[in-house]
């Protein structure tokens, strides 16, 4: 048996795939048609707040969040240096400078202390990552953005679902962006995003802005081709438009998919539940802590190896992988150790809880297509080689 982290493609169900063939029988071969107006009325739905923008893929949702949150040169960003790249290198085009955030020893998210400690006079913009599926203290961190006035971007790529006293991620700040990509918890076709915005002044900037500030003529005309098809424009001073749009059989499979997320939420909850209970007994083995009033989905499984007698989580990784064939892996280089951003400047941070993560984290394979029978013996192997470790 072997168990790859990554798994296969999204499994999606024959009703689902039906309602993506009958949409590319029957959608307007452009887009922006009604099934992406269907989509992001469902999506709005189910978040419970409106103003949802259905886009190409969570980066240009990034890419857009980052236009309307107003930074120019000169400005600061705050980011937690512990994510993937795409939530920062779209503030990074802005000519803003990125100031690396630390995260929580516990929680693994971006830390509140550390976001107080770095705002300065320059301070615009808290990009807030809710990562593996469980949510930062946006209580805490919209009280301190109120207090100094600093536009708030949710990035909730792998958090969708995930919830805070009964209040869903993506519904806090001033802006929020999801991702259906591939090995996302809803996805289409592998591709696709999503942008929520608060303001309705700064929504109404997006159509234009996610589809090359197309838009009717402002005026009514006497014959339909003068003196074109269709107008251009800007919809923010000096903002060039961009091309983000999500396909029309895309948006039909995302509202059938939608349908069945908490389903598969709840499946994810239940396995990384019974995961942690029956690994317990290693309490060198820990996972994010889940406070009181959050709700965490797992979109991955996540934990921090501290062995005895030397041990690290190489020694771990090797024996599930070499030994029983699990490919485990290391998540998410501290942004400020990678080339792009260390040659764009930006090398530089003062984060020891996310040095001490990565050097010590293993992301556990955890896609919800792996069988019952791959799962149990993802535990028993993990027992064996944590037991291992301790006796040599």
């Amino acid at each position: 048996m072997v168990i790859n982290w990554s798994g296969k493609s999204f499994d999606y169900t024959e009703k689902e795939l039906a309602v993506l063939v009958e949409s590319a029988r029957t959608a307007d071969p452009m887009t922006q048609g009604r099934y992406l107006e269907q989509f992001e009325e469902d999506f709005s739905a189910y978040l419970g707040i409106k103003n949802c923008f259905a886009v190409a893929n969570a980066t240009s949702a990034l890419d857009i969040a980052a236009i309307l949150s107003g930074l120019k040169q000169g400005d600061e960003v705050i980011i937690p240096a512990h994510t993937f790249c795409a939530s920062a290198y779209p503030f990074g085009r802005t000519g803003a400078n990125i100031v690396w955030a630390d995260i929580e020893s516990d929680t693994r998210l971006i830390s509140r202390a550390s976001i107080e400690k770095l705002i300065t006079d320059k301070t615009k913009v808290i990009v807030v990552v809710h990562l593996y599926g469980l949510m930062a203290d946006m209580d805490a961190i919209i009280e301190i953005a109120k207090k100094h006035d600093l536009f708030v971007i949710e990035d909730c790529a792998q958090s969708i679902g995930a919830e805070l006293n009964g209040k869903k991620s993506g519904t806090f700040g001033d802006c929020a962006i999801f991702s259906f990509h591939g090995q996302k918890s809803l996805t289409t076709l592998g591709e696709g995003g999503c942008l929520v915005v608060k303001s309705d002044a700064l929504a109404r900037k997006v159509p234009g802005l996610r589809h090359h500030g197309a838009r009717p003529f402002p005026y009514k005309r006497e014959q339909y081709w003068i003196p074109a098809m269709g107008d251009v424009d800007v919809d923010l001073d000096g903002v060039w438009p961009i091309n983000s749009c999500l396909g029309e059989p895309q948006c039909a499979l995302g509202s059938a998919v939608l349908k069945r997320l908490d389903s598969m939420n709840n499946k994810r909850i239940d396995r990384a539940h019974r995961f942690k209970e029956e690994l317990k007994d290693f309490p060198e083995l820990t996972f994010q802590t889940v406070k009181n009033g959050f709700k965490h989905v797992y979109h991955l499984l996540t934990a921090k190896y501290e062995g005895t007698n030397g041990k690290t989580n190489d020694d771990l990784i090797k024996i599930l992988f070499y030994e029983h064939n699990i490919k485990v892996i290391v998540q998410y280089y501290p942004l400020y150790r990678y080339p792009l951003f260390q040659k764009m400047g930006f090398g530089m941070a003062n984060c020891p809880n996310t040095d001490n993560y990565y050097d010590n984290m293993v992301s556990f394979p955890f896609h919800l297509w792996m069988s019952d029978e791959e799962f149990d013996y993802m535990i028993s192997c993990t027992k064996k080689a944590l037991k291992k470790l301790k006796e040599e």
